[in-house]
Formats: structure tokens, C-alpha cells, sequence
């Protein structure tokens, strides 16, 4: 049985990664600040602690053996690494959270400190029982989520031509300060592969949306929020700007389909994941009022929006994971609103 460490496990994208994980058949550990907001982790082990903490991700990275757990200490001869270890845990949200400039230094502060902890608590584990495991012991392997929001500003000016592609990187000039540190924490995640063999994949999500995704509360991204708010409108709803910001949005399934395939390959360079069937968000709100047949108009209002456009460029994940979405845009939003149309309306 493999064996693997989702941390993030009760955030949306690390929560679903944990069920796929038991369906094929690993022993996980989640770890987070919080449980997941509307179901019980699959977990076999759910550990709620702080990983800014280093004592912590000293001890959550170890795997003492099917019996033991992270609240009992055991002896040294039980130390094992894990198999696989999922970093994504971060402080994130959606633009209401990452682009108004109230955020940023928690936003760069916790989320670098717990990629810094959990790589420097890896490394020194591995040299810990460096000679203790057999010669054909593999090492564990370490997926990171970055984020497309790293890629450089000038290159997402017009709506209809975002250039997204990984080498476009470079000069960096990410439009807020959540994607500087995703730049610098790809940077620090292929040091560590360079200076101590930690293999490492680096993934940057765009936009991965889906039932069990945060709708409220203000860290919502754009599909949640347009659903909840298309759900309790009687009349109108409102959108940031003007709506003609373009993005493309990948349904969950697919997001956990290419981690894992991203995971099971020898693709070493950081890897879009992502669609690119790319949308106004005027006409994202259009194609969910008409899922509700509710009469509803669109308002536009003042709002952080970000970059003007964004969409998944996919040469490289199709060239190196023959791997493309499944799920179209109209058929994964519908089964979204149709999740937060059961929700219970906060009135």
C-alpha cells in the first residue's frame, strides 16, 4: 500500500485529492487548520494543526506505519517517509480576497513559511535516516500548487489574447503579491530538487471550480459566487467591472486526473493544468442565470478584477501527459449550481 500526505486536505481541491487517493487504494494523512466545509475527509488520518508551525511539519511529514498515528510517538526503527507528499496548503481565496491589497502580507507570509517548513522538514528527515532504508527505496516525491496567477501582467492585457504559456514566465511580473510568492515558492521547490534530490512537480492551476468549493464568505472565486449569487436573486445580480475579463475555468475532476498523471510522470519543469476554453465573465453570469430560469439582469459594479485575461495555454501538458479536460465548461458549471442550489440560503 502506498502512502501519501495531503496538506490543505481540508480546503476544496485538497479534500477531493484525498478521496481520490483512497479510491486508489493509499494510506493518506490530511493535515490543515480546518476540516472540510461540508463533508467528512476520507482521511484515514485527519490532522488539524497549524503548518506554519516547524515542529509540526516535522512530525506530519513522517510515516510511523499503519498503526501508529501523529499523536502517539514511536520508536525510531518505525520512522518511514511517505511515498508522495501534496503541498497545497496556502492562504488563498478569490479576487475580493487577493487582489485587494489587504491581504498580501499574510497571503506571502503563511503560505511561503509553510512551503519553507515543509521542504527544509522533508530534507532534513531524508538525511535523518539517510543508510536506514533498503538501496531501492524511493524517495518521496513532492507535487506543489503553484498557481497561474504567476504569470507576468503585460502578457494578459488583451482579453482575447492572453499568452499563458509556461516559458512566458520569464521576466517575471505577476499582477499581485499571492503570485510573486507562487513564483518564488516554484523557485524554492526546484532548488531543493537541485541541491538535495527532493523530486518535485510543480502544477499552475487555472481556475479549478466544482461542487464542495467555498460559494461565500469572501474567498469565493467567480463560478461559486455567480451561482450563489444567481441562486438568491430575484432580479438582478451584480459583476465586477465591466465583464469583459476573459478565463478559462477546469472542473475538479479533471484538475485531480492531471495532479495524478503529473504525479505518475517524469515531467521535472513547472506544468499548466488548466482549460482552454476560455470565457467572458458576462457571459459566464449568462449561462448560469439561464441553468436557474430565473428573468435576471446583470449589474455591473466597481470590484477587483485582476489581469484582463487569462487562459490555460496546454501545448505542454498535452505534448508531455497526453492529457486534455473532459468536462466542458456548460456541463461542470451546471453541476455546480445545482450543488449550491441545495445549500441552505444564509437567510
Amino acid at each position: 500500500m502506498k502512502t501519501a500526505l495531503v496538506c490543505g486536505a481540508g480546503g476544496f481541491i485538497g479534500d477531493h485529492l484525498v478521496t481520490r487517493l483512497k479510491e486508489e487504494g493509499y494510506w493518506v494523512r490530511g493535515v490543515d487548520l480546518k476540516n472540510p466545509e461540508y463533508s467528512r475527509s476520507d482521511a484515514d488520518e485527519f490532522i488539524t494543526h497549524d503548518l506554519r508551525d516547524y515542529k509540526i511539519c516535522q512530525r506530519v511529514v513522517r510515516f510511523d506505519g499503519y498503526q501508529c498515528n501523529f499523536y502517539h510517538s514511536v520508536p525510531e526503527q518505525y520512522r518511514l517517509p511517505f511515498d508522495e507528499i501534496y503541498q497545497l496548503a496556502a492562504d488563498m481565496g478569490g479576487a475580493g480576497f487577493i487582489f485587494t491589497g489587504e491581504n498580501d502580507a499574510d497571503i506571502m507570509h503563511n503560505s511561503a513559511t509553510i512551503n519553507l517548513n515543509i521542504l527544509d522538514a522533508v530534507h532534513k528527515f531524508n538525511r535523518d535516516i539517510e543508510g536506514e532504508l533498503p538501496t531501492d527505496h524511493k524517495p518521496t516525491k513532492i507535487f506543489y500548487s503553484s498557481s497561474a496567477c504567476m504569470y507576468p501582467e503585460h502578457n494578459q492585457m488583451d482579453p482575447d489574447n492572453p499568452n499563458c504559456a509556461e516559458d512566458s514566465a520569464y521576466p517575471a511580473n505577476p499582477d499581485s503579491e499571492y503570485g510573486w510568492e507562487k513564483l518564488f515558492s516554484e523557485r524554492l521547490y526546484l532548488a531543493y530538487n537541485r541541491n538535495h534530490d527532493i523530486p518535485v512537480r510543480i502544477a499552475r492551476f487555472h481556475n479549478i471550480y466544482g461542487p464542495e468549493g467555498t460559494y461565500d464568505g469572501g474567498k469565493e472565486k467567480a463560478p461559486a459566487a455567480i451561482c450563489r449569487k444567481v441562486n438568491e436573486a430575484d432580479k438582478r445580480i451584480e459583476v465586477w467591472g465591466t465583464g469583459e475579463q476573459t478565463r478559462s475555468f477546469l472542473f475538479i475532476d479533471d484538475c485531480i486526473d492531471a495532479v495524478r498523471l503529473l504525479m505518475q510522470s517524469d515531467c521535472k519543469e513547472p506544468i499548466n493544468i488548466g482549460s482552454e476554453e476560455m470565457i467572458t465573465i458576462n457571459r459566464l453570469a449568462e449561462m448560469i442565470i439561464n441553468f436557474s430560469g430565473k428573468d435576471l439582469k446583470i449589474k455591473h459594479v466597481e470590484g477587483p478584477i485582476g489581469v484582463n485575461g487569462r487562459n490555460s495555454d496546454n501545448s505542454l501538458i498535452k505534448n508531455k501527459l497526453n492529457w486534455k479536460p473532459s468536462v466542458e465548461l456548460k456541463d461542470g458549471l451546471y453541476r455546480l449550481y445545482k450543488w449550491i442550489e441545495t445549500k441552505e440560503k444564509p437567510y
